[in-house]
């Protein structure tokens, strides 16, 4: 006999009408669907891709609009390499233009935006725009978007590691004061507050590798919606759920 998925409360929200603040204050998004989006309407996958950037524009201008204080999107993981050089290609190049498009209306709306992963790994041309972006938008007292590029969890807590390790041997860390705080201040969101909410569109059941260490206690939104398919109230949607739900972070 299997074990069935607990039944929760759902709501129906049919125009987002928000006028409290949020109730958590951050949201991370795993933007999954974009290729399947494209293949349902048999449009060229790559189209997908486009469509779930103006998929994001939106989102941040109504979350941050309603003053949500941190949104963090999966945008290019370090498994993305995989994929074929034309794809690669296009989606570093959308990248590239969504910041040269969308950079001035983000800075005008105060969003602090800024990028996280392993930098290093990308074109030069590309981390000079991701640098630039963030300079220009570092003082921005509104919504804080982080953005992950050529980020993947598991790599990310191996170079926390091995930073710790070299604090440990200069002699500027100890071994008895390394513990969960410690850990945190040397990952990609050292001043980031861990998730509370973690949202995942296009039905799928798993993390794949995202924020593995500051999701231990987030709660999990699954919706099969997909990508850009996901409007502002499908987030509603997504917030109005987390409201019922009961956080107890491993007590009673």
């Amino acid at each position: 006999m299997g074990i069935g998925r607990p039944k929760q409360k759902t709501v129906t929200i049919e125009q987002p009408t928000r006028t409290e603040p949020f109730p958590l204050s951050h949201v991370a998004i795993i933007m999954d669907g974009n290729r399947r989006w494209a293949d349902k309407l048999r449009l060229p996958r790559l189209l997908g891709h486009r469509e779930g950037v103006k998929t994001l524009k939106e989102l941040v201008k109504y979350a941050g609009a309603h003053g949500l204080k941190y949104l963090t999107v999966y945008a290019f993981s370090s498994e993305n390499w995989n994929r074929s050089d034309k794809e690669v290609k296009y989606l570093l190049e959308l990248l590239c233009q969504a910041i040269g498009s969308e950079l001035d209306e983000l800075d005008s709306n105060g969003v602090r935006l800024r990028f996280i992963g392993d930098l290093s790994g990308m074109p030069d041309n590309l981390r000079q725009e991701f640098e630039k972006a963030m300079l220009r938008t570092s003082s921005n007292k509104g919504l804080s978007l982080q953005v992950a590029v050529n980020y993947g969890s598991r790599l990310e807590i191996t170079h926390a590691m091995r930073r710790v390790a070299r604090a440990v041997k200069d002699g500027q860390l100890s071994l008895d004061e390394i513990e969960p705080a410690v850990v945190s201040s040397y990952l990609y969101s050292a001043d980031i507050p861990d998730p509370d909410l973690l949202i995942r569109t296009a039905g799928e059941m798993r993390l794949s590798n995202f924020l593995l260490w500051q999701a231990a206690y987030s709660e999990l939104y699954i919706t099969p919606v997909l990508w850009p398919e996901f409007t502002p109230c499908q987030f509603e949607l997504a917030v109005a759920e987390f409201s019922l739900r009961q956080r107890r972070f491993g007590g009673d």
